[in-house]
């Protein structure tokens, strides 16, 4: 997905929710909160359909702020990254070399800046947070036919696997992931938070923000494109959750 239809995507959601929480900022009342417990799905744009897995723990420091920490587990990919269906009806990408998954722990600050009322409206608040970051970069496996006869699951190299015709499909979920190698950088986040629970105990809300992690050397994922160290995204991540 192009960054102009992120756009397009994530600003309504935006002006929505911000406006929403104009309307009910007048009506705020008693909704304190000292401690919350999230979990979510984050979806982004160096990822595929599910980009990682979210969880939050967060303490208040006053009445508009709160410390948090964090850890999420994601699945990088390089923008160039294309998918090919093969005969079998399976599907790979060519000239993928490595996965990159990478396990992102954060200490980062949250400031509330429209408190919904009780039990209605939205509670809009700005975040940044930063940690390091622990990359796996695990070789990607493919399904090739040697011949007629005979297929063999290995890692794409491409002066081996040079026939698109001859790869039948990707190796099997994680396989590989115990060949990883490691690397190791850093990571950081600003976002706006969108909180639309009804309930003073449960939560739910979106989190729309910006992503930016380096590593100390290139991840080498794509033989056919520049390696990179550095990736950033836009992303989104829908959260459920409990406070008390």
């Amino acid at each position: 997905m192009t960054r102009n239809k992120w756009r397009i995507l994530t600003l309504p959601l935006v002006f929505f929710f911000v406006s929403t929480a104009f309307g009910q900022r007048e009506d705020a009342g008693n909704y304190d909160y000292d401690r919350e417990m999230l979990f979510g799905l984050n979806k982004n744009t160096n990822g595929g359909l599910i980009g990682g897995l979210f969880f939050k723990l967060g303490t208040r420091i006053d009445d508009s702020q709160f410390s948090f920490f964090s850890v999420e587990l994601a699945n990088v990919k390089n923008p160039k990254e294309v998918r090919y269906n093969t005969v079998l009806g399976n599907s790979y990408v060519f000239g993928k070399s490595n996965y990159l998954y990478t396990i992102r722990p954060q200490y980062g600050r949250e400031i509330i800046l429209f408190k919904k009322a009780p039990n209605q409206g939205v509670q809009v608040s700005a975040l940044a947070g930063v940690g390091p970051s622990i990359g796996l970069i695990a070789p990607y496996y493919i399904e090739y036919a040697v011949n007629r006869l005979e297929t063999v699951r290995e890692p794409y190299n491409p002066e081996v696997h040079q026939s698109r015709l001859n790869i039948l499909g990707t190796g099997r979920l994680f396989e590989g992931l115990g060949e990883s190698e490691l690397a190791i950088g850093a990571n950081f986040k600003a976002a706006l938070n969108f909180e639309f629970g009804v309930f003073r105990s449960n939560v739910t809300g979106v989190e729309l923000g910006y992503q930016l992690e380096g590593f100390t050397k290139e991840i080498p994922l794509i033989v056919t494109t520049e390696n990179r160290q550095v990736f950033q995204s836009a992303y989104f991540t829908f959260y459920y959750g409990f406070r008390k």
